[in-house]
């Protein structure tokens, strides 16, 4: 243990920065080393083992999908961060959304507007965080197939047991999830 480096009541080093010398901004910072295995190299899957491309091939319990479309489909994520946390991503082996064809385009953002209202009517969640990280750089997961995050959230839904004991607590399965929001996606969609 050093004067930088006391020990919580886990018994882990938390680093002080009043130590370090700095000048304050009104930024606070929230550190998470343990999210580096998504930005490394030799992170990303070989093509023939992308999981956006294997997916649909395989059974949609098993893949998590919860919706078909012509160009692209929904997916719960394997890794969420919140309950309820959805991929949309095309069909085509396509890394960035400059990429995409017009039809693709409007198929990802009409899912996902039917994925946030299904979202709604399940989980009666308060907002949203949709994004895309785009290459690897960005911190896209898996960089070589664009995907968009849709993860509900909900007032309160936040703490620190992620950072302080490296563990997500999500209070359901992913199969009971996604099976409650396949069966109460609208059939009119596909």
């Amino acid at each position: 243990m050093s004067a930088n480096f006391p020990e919580d009541a886990a018994g882990v080093e938390v680093e002080n920065s009043s130590e370090f010398a700095a000048v304050p901004d009104a930024f606070q910072r929230l550190w998470t080393p343990h999210r580096l295995v998504y930005i490394q190299d030799g992170q990303q899957p070989h093509p023939d083992d992308c999981p956006f491309c294997l997916a649909p091939g395989m059974d949609d319990e098993k893949a998590l999908i919860v919706a078909r479309g012509k160009h692209a489909y929904v997916l719960l994520n394997l890794f969420p961060y919140n309950s309820g946390h959805l991929l949309v991503c095309p069909y085509r082996h396509v890394a960035t959304y400059d990429l995409a064809t017009p039809e693709e385009v409007a198929e990802i953002g009409s899912l996902t507007q039917t994925a946030m209202r299904v979202l709604k009517e399940v989980s009666h969640c308060d907002g949203f965080n949709l994004g895309m990280n785009q290459g690897r750089i960005a911190g896209a997961g898996i960089a070589e197939h664009l995907h968009q995050h849709i993860v509900p959230r909900w007032a309160l839904d936040a703490n620190f047991f992620p950072i302080i004991a490296g563990t997500k607590a999500l209070p359901r399965l992913l199969g009971d999830v996604r099976q409650e929001i396949a069966d109460a996606w609208p059939s009119d969609t596909d």
